[in-house]
């Protein structure tokens, strides 16, 4: 009888630290499906990891990800908006329902979302270029090439953030330190910067050298 108790111990504690590790393993499982682009048994993955732990934030954020695959913005804002009020720090969902906005071309919204992300990490490059052309789509090239100078700041070589400056500046009307910052990200292997280069750069030059 002894024994048999003692098995029947040992299956129910077993049990128990399975559940409690349950929601955070089908969420793992469901991250890996998705990083192969195997959506559908990644959402219901995840599905089961929301119905087993209501508050992991992790699972929403997921999930959110998952449907914004499938193009349902507003699902996905939704699952954003849980994870936010389960985790209000966590960054990585305010960029996540961030890029939605940007989307729905809800700019403003998105700048809000980028600038809370980057308050809890301060050198979430993402947020800071994504911010970046979120201000560039509201014409605010200024404040947009502030983004673009502080990704440059963290990561000197960012190709990324030189190409969308130097593109920033020339419509801002700085041609001259536009097209030296399109050189930089042609330096640093992005070609198409000599694209724009032959286009904005030369031409613009010779308009205000007044040579033809």
């Amino acid at each position: 009888m002894k024994k048999h108790i003692l098995v029947a111990c040992v299956i129910l504690c077993s049990g128990i630290a399975a559940m409690a590790q349950t929601a955070k393993d089908y969420t793992q499982k469901g991250r890996e499906l998705y990083e192969r682009n195997e959506f559908m048994e990644s959402l219901l993955n995840v599905n089961k990891a929301i119905e087993l732990d209501p508050n992991y934030a992790v699972a929403y954020y997921l999930r959110g990800n998952i449907k914004d695959r499938f193009d349902d913005r507003h699902g996905a804002m939704k699952d954003y908006n849980i994870a936010i009020e389960k985790n209000p720090k966590f960054a990585d969902a305010f960029f996540s329902r961030g890029n939605v906005k940007m989307k729905l071309q809800d700019y403003y919204g998105a700048i809000t979302d980028f600038s809370s992300a980057i308050n809890i990490n301060e050198n979430y490059i993402e947020a800071y270029f994504n911010r970046g052309k979120a201000k560039q789509f509201l014409q605010a090239y200024e404040d947009a090439i502030n983004d673009c100078s502080k990704i440059i700041q963290i990561n000197p070589k960012n190709v990324d953030a030189y190409y969308m400056r130097g593109i920033l500046r020339i419509d801002f009307g700085d041609v001259k330190n536009g097209c030296l910052d399109l050189s930089k990200a042609g330096e640093l292997g992005d070609l198409k910067a000599y694209e724009v280069i032959k286009e904005k750069c030369n031409q613009k030059t010779q308009e205000n050298d007044g040579s033809y």
